[in-house]
């Protein structure tokens, strides 16, 4: 609970209303902890660069979860795509099942 504190926190010095505080926590815990982080993340930087974060921030959480995209592609696509297996582009090689290796490139869409 002490991220969704930290980026409440950030988004009430931001201007953010209280009102929506339990909605926000609501759909806050429906994230994984990692896609917590990657928000907050986004959110702070976001602020520091003084670039835009909406006001409601419902909103704000939603709309920077949905900036966060991962792609994924097979061996066989990353090798027909690349030419190579060799990681580039800001792919990198993954092998979460520990029986088949994918291809995985995160992205932060502002």
């Amino acid at each position: 609970m002490s991220l969704f504190n930290d980026v409440w926190s950030l988004l009430r010095a931001h201007g953010s209303s209280s009102k929506r505080e339990q909605e926000c926590a609501e759909l806050w815990a429906g994230y994984s902890l990692s896609m917590q982080q990657q928000i907050y993340d986004a959110i702070r930087v976001k602020l520091s660069q003084k670039k835009f974060v909406h006001y409601d921030p419902l909103r704000a959480i939603q709309e920077n979860a949905e900036a966060l995209s991962s792609q994924t592609l097979s061996y066989a696509e990353y090798y027909r795509r690349y030419g190579t297996t060799k990681e580039c582009d800001g792919w990198h090689m993954e092998n979460p099942t520990g029986q088949q290796v994918i291809y995985v490139k995160q992205s932060i869409n502002n």
